[in-house]
């Protein structure tokens, strides 16, 4: 009674249960916890109950593109208890000064931006906003290579078939171009920075949550989730 097992996110284990099976079981609780619900839960291992105690920072968006929907989107995932951050790498737009509610500004190429920022983990949502191939099928490259749970992507129906077959065309495979939500953000009818910011994060809540994003006089079951 009171023995404590610190899980790590990378799944690395501080102290014991003295028990392997115990071990084990707390590893999985957490890591389905950690990632899943992210919410701390009373479990049950042979009789034994083992309270998950889920402690993190709040979630990341990666905004790729120092666009003036990026500032807007800052502005709403700041005040949504989320952690922003812009990445672009045409230094004249990316700038500490033009998005002062970003967790951080980086100045870079895609890859290089993640590897600053410690890398995409499963609590890291991807929104791509702008509108130059390259840099789009840059950051759409190191999102494929992550857990990310969300990727959207702004553009035009005829800009998004015509990424899709430059994605092809580079080898990328089907399932992970069905991972890209495009057009981005959720059918509110946005209209303007702000209105559109918030239908990107309306999108990313809902995936984050495992909901569908329907109106709730349409929902079934608890329209809030007990926390």
């Amino acid at each position: 009674m009171g023995t404590r097992v610190l899980v790590r996110a990378d799944g690395s284990l501080e102290g014991s249960f003295g028990s392997d099976a115990l071990d084990s079981a707390a590893r999985d609780f957490a890591e389905e916890l950690m990632w899943g619900t992210e919410r701390s839960e009373l479990r049950e291992e042979n009789g034994v109950g083992l309270f998950v105690d889920v402690t993190a920072p709040s979630p990341r968006i990666f905004i790729f593109g120092a666009v003036d929907f990026a500032n807007a989107l800052c502005r709403i995932a700041h005040a949504s208890g989320w952690r922003p951050y812009v990445i672009d790498p045409r230094s004249r737009f990316a700038t500490p000064e033009r998005f002062p509610e970003a967790e951080e500004v980086v100045a870079a190429w895609p890859e290089e931006a993640v590897g600053r920022l410690g890398g995409i983990d499963r609590a890291t949502y991807i929104a791509i906003l702008h509108h130059d191939p390259k840099l789009d099928d840059a950051a759409l490259q190191v999102a494929f290579e992550s857990e990310t749970p969300y990727i959207g992507a702004m553009g035009s129906r005829r800009a998004q078939a015509k990424r899709r077959d430059r994605l092809l065309a580079a080898g990328v495979g089907e399932e992970q171009l069905e991972r890209v939500c495009a057009p981005i953000g959720l059918d509110i009818g946005a209209l303007g920075a702000e209105e559109t910011a918030l239908s990107i994060m309306a999108e990313v809540v809902a995936v984050r949550n495992g909901h569908s994003g329907g109106r709730l006089s349409a929902a079934k079951g608890r329209i809030h989730e007990a926390v």
